[in-house]
């Protein structure tokens, strides 16, 4: 399986739409995107960890590189920017989305009906990426992350055993007993996307929403709420600071001093009392307020990234001296830090001492002070570096030992210094800060200034201020010598590290011991502030905090199949950054049978054991007995209990299939499979398929074209597409034809149409006569998208083989539809950004489904043969719905 042993655990999330990016923009620009396969080794040599012992694995690293069929490793990068883009542009094309879309949509919401009956939590168990049942060749299992969550971006942690974790896009959870046992705290609000997380002085919780990763165009964000007493309250929509300023900005930072709270956004610098919560940010500063909302050039596709804020550093002795970080991660002429000259205008800053100043040396920028205000520590990306050096974005550590963010600063750490600490990333083109435009933090002991943890990629830690650095938490443990298969060990003779991907960091306590607390792509994980380490220099002390309670986990997609064990069913999807969950009719736990990104899912509603699932870009495998390992623990991947079946636009990346591509069976034969890349590809043995051979393609969308969506029903198939997908000059179609290659054509529908020039999202068709139709379309309307043909509505229908198409969207919410399911009784439901719909047989309008559903992406709905809807939730896990709740007319699947 070459190419996905090429492309396998490293799969974060950010992509460059989400920062701003249009994918032509993307590939002229430096960076990830400019460079293709920046990182793909790492990825090839955790995959292939069951291949080797664990006395050959160090000395094998180096001819790892040759073994996947001529890719190198400088993929990772790109994908871990590519899907977001991706998902980011299915929610913005044809044009840029204006502020206060989402929130209107939201606030619409709010006045719908719902059905009768309530969601239910399937998810809500610990999930265990280290599952010794799941141990080979393309699990995780033995990395030593142990139980994982989804990707958090916030911490906030006091002295009484409080601690505040915000999920990417999953909300705000609290824990009373310093990290564990957690509560949901946030679902009342609009968004759930956490950019910051922070305690101030007094004890009130700020949290900022809109996850910002040197990202833009992330619309999700509604501004900046306080919860005043965060031990015992939830926060409401009324605890928003300000107006609607800072909606639909993403934020990175919050920052106190002098009686005002600072954000870092997308669109500049904003600034607000801490004592009068009311009345409008004040915006501070932005580097190209022609670009803002209302300016001159608001509607250039380039607008999201003209006005990019990392960081705020303030002077503790003085608040009123403030030093900007300012900048897109991939650089731009006015990237740099600004400071107020004598006359009150921001003006760039020339020199600051080894902390280079030069546009093409700040990108995405992390401050932290310490407790006393002996220090001030920073890490800067760099993107002349992220353009030129094929093994880090790094440009450097710093320290300014006056205290001041004015420095002079000075340089402690490097990527070689980090790689020579005890890394796990020692691969050319993957090496500490590799990733640093997107992961990054800093936290400084609050009673030692010179004891500071940084974040990168991997944990690393300094107690002398940066002369010597050790990494408590490296990558994962493949690769070290203490690693081992065994399952008896669970990690070998490694001690247990943290997830990959840092985001967030805080410092707490309880019963008088103090603990960091570590965010990543895996969820929460503390150890000790001053904790110990094993005898490979890293830490012996980590503990994860993700014991199923904090449930804020990914998913792309759904699978649902009867548990051939004969208790129940078998619950599977793929996940952004943590593989494939499975969870067994009886599990306690989940466990992971695939690794790295799960995307797309197919799973036999007749034994949930037979899996197929997409790692990315069409890279399916298929297990036939739920990837459980038989008991020998082999090496030997010719023994393994999953088979690579790819089809050959897999090979191609982007150029052959989205990231996240579409698959699905027929609705009639469930042995007929279909996929779709830049082509339609049909395979028609099931389960058996065992080659990526055996599939036909059955038609070619054209070259730029790739499917967003395929649905097939009696060898009837329909396929959305995009191409170019991003905003500047976006397109889209619908093809249809035989699942043997004949009859195929392009259905008629142009920009101006009935149907929106928007993402193709979701195809459903009428078991009962193939010409019987439904499409969902992502976006917003034209009255929030600029751009051609942007159009109305979200769900249509053709009664006639897509020639003519009547909108069904009615009383819908306008916001971005996701998942189409035609249901048993003859309605339908759908998956939206905001909320999942049903619409009854005969009925006009919609109304919302059920209780309790938390207000996160739905990605995709599936029925099961249980006779339940399962909705898979972009950052709250996998919930279910009994049907026969919806009301009269549904028939009783028991």
């Amino acid at each position: 399986m070459p190419n996905r042993q090429r492309r396998r655990l490293l799969m974060c999330a950010v992509t460059l739409t989400a920062l701003g990016l249009t994918t032509s923009q993307a590939l002229a620009a430096p960076g990830p995107a400019a460079r293709p396969w920046q990182a793909q080794h790492l990825a090839e040599i955790g995959h292939q960890h069951a291949q080797k012992t664990a006395a050959g694995k160090a000395a094998s690293l180096s001819a790892a590189k040759a073994e996947g069929g001529g890719e190198d490793d400088s993929d990772e990068a790109e994908n871990s920017a590519e899907a977001t883009e991706q998902f980011t542009e299915a929610r913005t094309a044809p044009g840029v989305v204006a502020p206060g879309a989402y929130g209107a949509a939201w606030a619409q919401l709010q006045s719908m009906p719902h059905t009768g009956g309530s969601w239910d939590h399937v998810t809500g168990k610990p999930y265990n990426a280290d599952d010794p049942r799941y141990r080979d060749i393309n699990s995780n299992s033995s990395g030593g992350a142990g139980q994982v969550t989804g990707r958090i971006t916030g911490i906030a942690a006091d002295d009484d055993g409080y601690v505040y974790a915000g999920g990417a896009n999953g909300g705000v959870f609290r824990s009373r007993t310093g990290g564990g046992h957690w509560q949901a705290i946030s679902d009342k609000l609009p968004s759930l996307s956490t950019g910051a997380l922070d305690l101030d002085g007094s004890g009130r919780l700020w949290y900022a929403t809109g996850e910002s990763n040197t990202g833009a165009t992330s619309y999700v964000g509604t501004g900046v709420y306080v919860l005043a007493d965060p031990k015992h309250g939830e926060f409401q929509p009324g605890n928003r600071v300000g107006g609607a300023e800072l909606e639909s900005t993403t934020i990175h930072a919050l920052r106190f001093a002098g009686g005002k709270v600072w954000a870092a956004t997308s669109r500049g610098v904003w600034s607000h009392s801490t004592a009068d919560l009311s009345g409008p940010w004040t915006l501070e500063f932005a580097p190209n307020p022609s670009y803002l909302p209302g300016g001159a050039d608001a509607k250039n596709p380039g607008a999201p990234y003209k006005n990019i804020a990392n960081d705020i550093a303030i002077d503790p002795k003085d608040p009123s001296k403030v030093l900007l970080a300012i900048g897109w991660r991939s650089g731009d002429t006015y990237n740099g830090f600004y400071a107020k000259a004598a006359d009150g205008s921001w003006q760039r800053v020339a020199a600051l001492g080894d902390l280079p100043t030069g546009a093409g040396d700040v990108g995405n920028v992390t401050f932290a002070r310490s407790e006393d205000g002996s220090r001030y520590y920073a890490i800067e990306q760099s993107p002349t570096k992220l353009a030129t050096d094929p093994d880090s974005g790094l440009q450097g550590v710093y320290v300014s030992k006056s205290g001041s963010p004015f420095g002079p600063w000075t340089l402690v750490a490097d990527k070689d210094k980090l790689k020579g600490s005890g890394s796990a990333l020692q691969d050319d083109g993957y090496q500490p800060g590799i990733q640093s435009w997107y992961n990054q933090f800093l936290q400084v002991d609050p009673n030692n200034a010179d004891h500071v943890y940084l974040g990168l990629e991997e944990v690393f830690e300094t107690t002398d201020g940066g002369t010597n650095w050790t990494t408590p938490g490296p990558y994962w443990n493949f690769g070290f010598a203490c690693w081992s298969i065994d399952p008896a060990k669970q990690t070998g003779d490694c001690s247990p590290t943290t997830h990959s991907d840092q985001h967030a960091v805080a410092v707490g306590s309880l019963h008088g011991k103090t603990s960091v607390y570590v965010g990543n792509d895996g969820g929460i994980y503390s150890r000790p502030l001053k904790g110990t380490l094993d005898a490979g220099g890293h830490a012996n002390d980590w503990k994860s905090l993700n014991d199923g309670t904090i449930d804020t986990l990914q998913y792309y997609s759904v699978g649902v199949g009867t548990d051939p064990a004969g208790h129940g069913v078998v619950v599977s999807g793929g996940l952004q950054d943590n593989g494939e969950s499975v969870l067994r009719a009886r599990d306690k736990v989940m466990g992971s049978d695939f690794g790295g990104d799960g995307s797309d899912t197919i799973v036999d509603p007749k034994n949930g054991c037979n899996i197929a699932e997409e790692y990315v870009y069409l890279s399916i495998a298929v297990t036939q007995n739920c990837a459980v390992n038989d008991g020998s623990w082999t090496t030997d991947p010719t023994k393994a209990t999953s088979w690579s079946v790819a089809p050959a636009d897999s090979a191609l990346g982007g150029a052959g299939a989205r990231f996240i591509a579409p698959i699905t069976t027929d609705d009639k034969n469930a042995d007929t499979w279909v996929a779709g890349g830049r082509h339609i590809w049909v395979q028609h043995k099931g389960f058996a398929i065992r080659s990526g051979d055996e599939w036909s393609a059955a038609y070619d969308l054209g070259a730029g074209h790739v499917a967003s969506a395929v649905a097939s029903s009696g060898s009837t198939v329909y396929a959305g597409w995009c191409g170019p997908c991003n905003n500047q000059g976006f397109t889209r179609g619908i093809a249809t034809g035989n699942a043997d290659g004949t009859g195929w054509h392009q259905l008629n529908l142009p920009v101006d149409g009935v149907l929106p020039n928007r993402y193709v999202s979701s195809l459903a068709v009428d078991p009962n006569n193939a010409q019987h139709v439904y499409v969902a379309f992502s976006g917003f309307s034209r009255a929030w998208t600029e751009g051609p043909g942007a159009g109305v509505g979200h769900v249509f229908e053709s009664r006639d083989g897509g020639t003519s198409w009547t909108d069904l969207s009615a009383d819908l919410p306008d916001v971005p539809a996701d998942s189409l399911r035609l249901l048993p009784n003859g309605g339908i439901a759908l998956g939206t950004d905001l909320a999942a719909f049903y619409r009854a047989p005969g009925a006009r309008n919609w109304q919302v489904i059920g209780d309790d559903l938390p207000t996160t992406t739905v990605m995709q709905l599936r029925t099961g043969p249980d006779g339940q809807l399962y909705a898979a939730t972009h950052g709250r896990g996998i919930w279910s719905f009994d049907l026969r709740r919806l009301g009269r007319g549904h028939r009783d699947e028991d």
